[in-house]
């Protein structure tokens, strides 16, 4: 008796063993794995976002490049950089112009449904940029949203979302150029640009005349993350571990510190 139940149970552990091989043996592709037979790591950034991407002829500079290129180190790939615009973000990254986007990008329940995000890489939130003469004039939305008030926004982002959902008495124009909205400001032919609080201190440095209102105190709360391939958990878990170590060793601060100065 106790030799066939010793026997039972040493035939349902091989049959176990069996099944967690077969399971394994039939676990999904990933990017990952496609991105290291192909030795590239194709990364979509819009090149208009300092400090997170900045298009310098051919090339790009800012945090989010520098992460990129760590990545791609890490998973022992080379890095290409594929130019995007932020209101063609989604339709490049979902449509497999890249593998990862990458540049200064709020995580949002919109973009969720469609991507998986990484873990948050760094917190801020939005506050006004304005010429600096008429920094006490707008402390608030409040303030801002009132008639004879031009609000601009570059267009498919979050700030073109922030500007629409809170502005209903100012006027809201889109300007095409992420990079010229700054010069539209110092010319007068817009009063406020509402953006993420690291931009609008970054511009503030590089456009005199500018000020960034309230940085300490912005008036949303926001997430910077890169978009991943939605469904795909093995790469999400080796782009959430990288970026854990690149904060946990300080290497992410290096390249935040590095590019706003």
């Amino acid at each position: 008796m106790l030799s066939t139940i010793i026997r039972a149970a040493f035939s349902a552990a091989c049959a176990g063993f069996i099944s967690i091989g077969a399971v394994q043996a039939q676990a999904p592709a990933s990017a990952l794995d496609a991105i290291q037979s192909a030795g590239t790591l194709r990364i979509c950034t819009t090149g208009d976002y300092k400090p997170f991407t900045n298009a310098v002829g051919d090339s790009y500079e800012g945090i989010d490049i520098e992460m990129a290129k760590s990545l791609a180190k890490a998973i022992g790939v080379e890095p290409k950089f594929v130019r995007t615009k932020w209101a063609e973000l989604m339709a490049d990254f979902t449509g497999g112009k890249c593998d990862i986007a990458m540049g200064g990008i709020g995580v949002t329940l919109e973009r969720q449904k469609r991507v998986f995000y990484s873990d948050p890489a760094l917190r801020t939130g939005k506050i006004p940029l304005v010429r600096c003469a008429d920094k006490d004039r707008f402390q608030s939305v409040a303030d801002i949203d009132k008639p004879g008030v031009t609000a601009i926004a570059n267009p498919g982002g979050t700030n073109e979302r922030f500007a629409k959902s809170n502005f209903k008495q100012a006027k809201v124009t889109l300007h095409q150029d992420n990079v010229g909205i700054f010069d539209e400001i110092l010319a007068g032919r817009a009063d406020v640009f509402v953006t993420e609080a690291i931009e609008a201190t970054v511009q503030q440095k590089l456009k005199p005349g500018l000020c960034a209102i309230n940085p300490d105190k912005p008036l949303t709360f926001i997430e910077i993350g890169y978009l991943l391939p939605r469904g795909d958990v093995i790469f999400k878990a080796f782009v959430d571990q990288w970026l854990h170590i690149a904060k946990a060793t300080g290497e992410y601060q290096r390249y935040y510190e590095q590019y706003l100065r």
